[in-house]
C-alpha cells in the first residue's frame, strides 16, 4: 500500500514504456499515484492518465521553470482542468531561482494567482521550492487558507517546524537516501509522522541504490527504508502512515 504522491508518468522519458510500467505497479505494491502537471500539456496529459489508469490521480498547474508559456489563456485551461473529478489538487506550482533568477516577479505572480484557484476550488496545492525558502514561506503565508504540500523539501528545519504548524505536508523523495544529505535528517526529527509524504519525482531523483537511473514509483521502497530508520518504525508501517496521511490531504478515498 504505497502512495507516491508526486511523480511525472507524462515526462517523454516514459514515452517508450508509459503503460507497461504503471500497469505493473499495483504488483510491485504501489496502490496510488498523483501526476502533476508543469504547463497546459502535461496537466492536460496528466488527466489523460488519470482517466486510463484507476489508481493515478491528476495535479494540474504551471511550474515556475515554465513561465515562458504562461499567458492569457493559462488560468481559464487550469480552472477548466480542476472540474475533472480525478484532479485532486493544483501543482506543481512555486518558485524556482535555480533555473532562473530573473523572472521572479512573473514566477510570484504565477504562484500566487494558482493559489488563488486552488482557494477557490478548495483543493490543496503542490509546491515547487528551489532555492527560493524565504519567498515561497513568505507568499504561502500571505494565503493563510492554503493548503498542500512542500514538494521534496529542502528548506531548513526551522522552516519545516513552521510549515508543519501552519498545517502544511512535506514530501520526501530519493534524495533523503543520499549519503550527503545531512538536513534531511534534521528537518524528518521534527516533523511528526502524520505530516510526511513520500514521492518519486519520477523520472528524476532515483534513490540508492538506483541513483543515476530512471526513477519510477516501485523504486520508493528504499525512500521508506530510510524515513522509517529515521524515525524508528518499520517500513510497512511508514507506507500505511504515508498511504493515509496521502489520502487525507488530497480527498482519496482510501
Amino acid at each position: 500500500m504505497i502512495f507516491d504522491t508526486h511523480a511525472h508518468y507524462d515526462d517523454r522519458k516514459f514515452d517508450a514504456d508509459r503503460k507497461e510500467v504503471l500497469s505493473a505497479m499495483p504488483a510491485n505494491g504501489v496502490s496510488l499515484i498523483i501526476d502533476p502537471g508543469c504547463d497546459g500539456g502535461s496537466s492536460r496529459a496528466a488527466c489523460a492518465l488519470a482517466q486510463e489508469f484507476p489508481f493515478v490521480y491528476a495535479a494540474v498547474g504551471w511550474h515556475p521553470e515554465e513561465w515562458q508559456s504562461w499567458n492569457g489563456e493559462s488560468m481559464a485551461l487550469l480552472r477548466s482542468l480542476c472540474a475533472q473529478p480525478k484532479v485532486v489538487a493544483v501543482g506543481e506550482i512555486g518558485l524556482d531561482y535555480y533555473w532562473d533568477s530573473e523572472h521572479r516577479a512573473l514566477q510570484r505572480e504565477m504562484f500566487e494567482r494558482q493559489l488563488s484557484l486552488a482557494i477557490e476550488r478548495d483543493l490543496p496545492v503542490i509546491v515547487h521550492d528551489r532555492e527560493a525558502h524565504g519567498d515561497c514561506l513568505e507568499t504561502v503565508m500571505n494565503y493563510p487558507e492554503a493548503r498542500g504540500v512542500f514538494h521534496c523539501f529542502s528548506g531548513s528545519a526551522e522552516m519545516a517546524k513552521e510549515l508543519v504548524r501552519r498545517g502544511w505536508y512535506l514530501g520526501f523523495d530519493g534524495p533523503v537516501t543520499y549519503k550527503s544529505n545531512k538536513k534531511a535528517a534534521e528537518v524528518l526529527a521534527v516533523t511528526p509522522l502524520e505530516r510526511i509524504l513520500v514521492e518519486t519525482d519520477s523520472p528524476y531523483m532515483a534513490p540508492e541504490p538506483c541513483r543515476g537511473k530512471r526513477n519510477d514509483s516501485s523504486l520508493l521502497v528504499y525512500v521508506l527504508e530510510k524515513i522509517a530508520a529515521l524515525k524508528g518504525v518499520s517500513a510497512e508501517e511508514m507506507a500505511r502512515i504515508t498511504h493515509e496521511n496521502g489520502c487525507r490531504l488530497f480527498g482519496i478515498e482510501a
